[in-house]
């Protein structure tokens, strides 16, 4: 028996030797799988020494910037470059405004925003005025309906890393109803919040500022000082919008320098690194782009040549227009440069009331009707002719060695009427004087806002 069971084990590990050697030899064949696998993803790199370093391609970064470039149809490109000149042209017409050596900033595309609302319930002459002040010409409503929504919905998507959002609200006096066709439009064309509120409860005011506060990130948390019971309604935008540049600043870098004032001079904290940008020289102002996030983003900003001012840079953009070539490059005339850059480390605040009436700015370039009780011809948005009774724009900006924040609030209070590259430049770009700048977006030619920084 012991001889069966003996020799009864020999057959089984005679069996089960060469399962054994196979699997061992599976092992193998996977070490060697593995290996190789490792070897391919290992590359031979050549450091400044001469030496091979191994560098293992599983560990790669993904460095190409994500962006999403706003198409624009061939009228709405005309559109975006007709709409930059209205903002050049209010540009001049605030600075004149302002008169007094201060630095403001401000959002003539939220101020489009409101009034492209406007026009929606607007025709005949009021239409026409709204239209062709804004740069829309006789493109009519649902064309300049087409190009607001398709900034709202693609401004947002064009940089990852660059934070934008745009909205719009519509806030009824409860005694009144907004006509079909104008809730329909504002809801799809401008995404805007429409809501019946009680124009005589002190509730209101609190409720719209919070709006504006909300949607700011709290940059701009108040709007309105009071609510007119008798107005129909108030349509709002806000602008916000916060990226870092594409090469920070070093902190470190940052020094208290002289900066020359319109009426002196004083101490504030410059920027400073040098870079690889755009730059242009003209006989009246240099100018360097600094770029957001992924590129398409910037800051442009215009310094006046020994000489000139602000003033005078500002009056040329009015002039000559911004950014009119979107099928080559939008920065027409800039090159290539190595720039030893310097810029002020600053925040402004700007409220339209403070300068006079945005009104009166508008209605001097041309905007007459649709403020006029007896003349205006918005008749679609409610139950009642309307007119624009009030206007106003608050905006705010940030800049430091990290990037950029602004935002901007406007509003309008509607009330029933009676009726290739060069040889290499190196520049020096110190913004140490008084300076113009333009914050845009370089697919679609767009500019989200514009100011001028003067160190008061």
């Amino acid at each position: 028996m012991k001889k069966c069971l003996f020799l009864l084990s020999a057959i089984v590990a005679c069996c089960m030797m060469p399962s054994c050697s196979s699997a061992s030899d599976d092992e193998e064949d996977k070490k060697e799988i593995v290996e190789e696998e490792k070897k391919d993803n290992t590359e031979e790199v050549i450091d400044d020494d001469g030496d091979v370093e191994k560098n293992d391609s599983d560990d790669v970064v993904y460095m190409l910037p994500r962006t999403t470039p706003v198409v624009l149809s061939a009228a709405q490109k005309v559109f975006a470059n007709d709409n930059n000149s209205f903002t050049l042209s209010f540009l001049k017409t605030m600075n004149e405004a302002v008169n007094s050596g201060k630095g403001f900033v401000c959002s003539p595309l939220s101020i489009t925003y409101v009034l492209a609302m406007v026009n929606d319930a607007a025709s005949g002459e009021t239409e026409q005025e709204l239209e062709q002040t804004l740069g829309f010409h006789k493109g009519g409503i649902q064309a300049v309906n087409g190009y607001c929504k398709n900034l709202i919905d693609n401004l947002p998507k064009v940089d990852e890393n660059v934070q934008l959002t745009i909205a719009n609200a519509i806030f009824l006096n409860k005694i009144y109803t907004l006509r079909d066709q104008f809730l329909k439009d504002m809801k799809t064309y401008y995404d805007a919040k429409a809501e019946a509120l009680d124009f005589s409860s002190p509730a209101t005011l609190g409720y719209i500022n919070g709006w504006c506060n909300e949607k700011t990130q709290g940059m701009i948390p108040t709007i309105l000082n009071e609510v007119d019971p008798d107005a129909v309604s108030y349509l709002l935008n806000a602008i916000y919008f916060k990226a870092n540049w594409m090469s920070k600043f070093d902190p470190s870098k940052t020094k208290t320098e002289t900066f020359a004032t319109p009426t002196g001079t004083k101490q504030i904290p410059l920027m400073h690194q040098n870079v690889m940008t755009g730059y242009m020289k003209t006989d009246d102002y240099a100018a360097v782009t600094m770029p957001y996030g992924s590129g398409l983003w910037n800051m442009t900003v215009l310094l006046p040549e020994e000489g000139k001012t602000t003033d005078d840079v500002i009056s040329i953009l009015a002039k000559e227009g911004w950014l009119t070539d979107y099928d080559k490059n939008p920065l027409m005339g800039y090159r290539e440069a190595e720039v030893d850059l310097k810029l002020p480390r600053f925040e402004t605040s700007t409220d339209t009331n403070d300068f006079g009436s945005l009104v009166g700015m508008l209605k001097e370039m041309g905007i007459q009707q649709a403020f006029n009780p007896k003349k205006a011809e918005i008749l679609n948005m409610c139950d009642v002719p309307v007119f624009i009774s009030m206007m106003r724009q608050k905006a705010k900006i940030e800049v430091n060695e990290e990037g950029s924040k602004m935002a901007a609030v406007t509003v309008a209070q509607m009330d029933a009427t009676s009726m290739a590259p060069d040889e290499m430049v190196k520049a020096d770009f110190h913004a140490n004087r008084p300076f113009v700048y333009l914050i845009h977006e370089a697919s679609s030619g767009v500019i989200l806002f514009v100011g001028k920084y003067t160190g008061e």
